[in-house]
């Protein structure tokens, strides 16, 4: 049987990122101006996703950046509804602008995604309700070298029990970085907690991202064209 192309509207150009560009590094603890919802409940889903209607937000991708795993992801799981969280103003507004291009251009696609600007170190509980979610996603985190700011990495003790909170029981986590320091830190935290257990490598392997986790996003393409190195672990909750 021949496949069926689908249409795509190639009038709509999608954004470039070059108009988009702002500096790498951003304070979590400084006092941005956000609106949030003050519990799960008040959160309008629809205006971010046309065809939720009564189902939820099951994966996080906390970080995201330009939003290249977020529509590999959105592709990936068709059925499946996931929100890009970025606290960087210009970045946040890219990923909108080309998740609104990607809806035009292929009609009935990509309404699984969205993405908002935030800061979820203080308000990832605003959002989601306790076990709401299925995967979370902390892709080359920024690596707060300086030893007086591991306090602002993404992952720390404090943390990881709002993490819990949201996660369902056998939900995931799913680190990437390249940088082996922070890989150590993020494994060694998450692996000390006690609602979490890390996957063998040899079953993280196997997940179905697996390979999408460390070449999609913008930041694991850079590392790739560099040659860096890339480190991956997968936990789950128990």
């Amino acid at each position: 049987m021949d496949t069926v192309e689908e249409p795509v509207d190639h009038q709509v150009k999608l954004p470039q990122k070059r108009f988009y560009r702002q500096r790498a590094h951003s304070n979590p603890i400084a006092d941005h101006s956000f609106d949030y919802p003050a519990q799960p409940a008040l959160s309008n889903w629809n205006e971010l996703y046309p065809t939720i209607g009564n189902r939820c937000v099951e994966f996080a991708d906390i970080g995201c950046g330009y939003g290249g795993f977020l529509v590999t992801l959105g592709e990936t799981y068709p059925d499946k509804f996931a929100l890009g969280m970025e606290i960087r103003v210009k970045v946040s507004d890219y990923v909108m602008d080309r998740i609104k291009a990607l809806r035009q251009r292929h009609k009935g696609k990509y309404e699984n995604i969205a993405c908002i600007r935030t800061n979820a170190m203080k308000y990832l509980p605003n959002y989601f309700h306790k076990h709401q979610l299925e995967k979370l996603f902390f892709l080359y985190p920024d690596p707060h070298f300086k030893k007086a700011k591991h306090k602002w990495r993404i992952i720390n003790s404090t943390l990881l029990s709002e993490y819990a909170y949201v996660l369902r029981p056998g939900g995931k986590i799913y680190t990437v970085t390249d940088v082996r320091e922070l890989h150590e830190w993020m494994c060694k935290h998450i692996e000390e907690h006690p609602c979490f257990t890390r996957l063998p490598d040899s079953e993280a392997q196997q997940d179905i991202l697996a390979p999408k986790l460390l070449d999609s996003s913008e930041e694991g393409q850079k590392v790739t064209r560099m040659s860096g190195d890339k480190f991956m672990a997968i936990f789950s909750r128990l």
